[in-house]
């Protein structure tokens, strides 16, 4: 399984961005996708997170609600995040990270996930 993140970049506050995460080696379609950010000195948090049953129902970190939207497309076996409004301390590397198959519904959890990807750099100035 290989997981690669890219979208991530330099941005003013307010901008915004939109992170993929391109999957391979797994069944995407049938499998839950998460995102996390690590920012420095900080541990790693949960961001948001997608299911494959139910609609594909999807959970967020309560400082990105409203603002950051995961949405997956199964034919490109791609996840992404979009992030409006972004800001200072939404800097962080960002990582996307799957479950193991099976697991119809996504976890804020990242002991939930087996595999992640290397993670892309989101750096946000005032």
């Amino acid at each position: 399984v290989q997981l690669q993140a890219s979208g991530g970049g330099p941005v003013q506050a307010g901008d915004s961005l939109r992170l993929s995460c391109a999957a391979s080696g797994l069944s995407f379609s049938r499998s839950s996708q998460g995102w996390f950010r690590q920012a420095p000195g900080k541990e790693r948090e949960f961001v948001a997170t997608i299911g494959w049953i139910g609609g594909a129902r999807s959970a967020y970190a309560d400082s990105v609600k409203g603002r950051f939207t995961i949405s997956r497309d199964n034919a490109k076996n791609t996840v992404y995040l979009q992030m409006n409004s972004l800001k200072p301390e939404d800097t962080a590397v960002y990582y996307c990270a799957t479950r193991p198959a099976g697991y119809g519904s996504g976890s804020p959890n990242a002991n939930a996930y087996e595999y992640w990807g290397q993670g892309t750099q989101v750096t946000v100035s005032s």
